[in-house]
């Protein structure tokens, strides 16, 4: 799992890539790579989620937290809402392994 902050969703990230970083970790516990904060949609989107968005149709990201799922060549297997947990995809997870 990586995360990329994005503050495009209802300014929901508006801190530096540190505090993002110690909140994520001290409230959720997180311990998965916390990369900087970039944008995902529009002119200014990191090729990355340029990427990934045109693999998968061109949507537009939808909001925080929606996610993919890739292959261990690095092809996109699948998109997720931002409401499907990562309980919900680690059967997927599991049969790529």
């Amino acid at each position: 799992m990586l995360a990329f902050p994005c503050n495009q969703f209802g300014a929901q990230e508006p801190g530096s890539d540190a505090e993002i970083l110690e909140f994520a970790t001290s409230k959720y516990d997180a311990t998965f790579p916390m990369f900087s904060k970039i944008e995902v949609n529009g002119p200014d989107a990191c090729e990355l989620y340029a990427w990934l968005r045109e693999q998968t149709g061109g949507a537009d990201i939808q909001w925080n937290f929606e996610k993919f799922l890739l292959d261990r060549d690095g092809n996109v297997v699948e998109r997720f809402s931002p409401m499907t947990t990562p309980e919900d995809i680690a059967p997927k997870v599991q049969a790529l392994l």
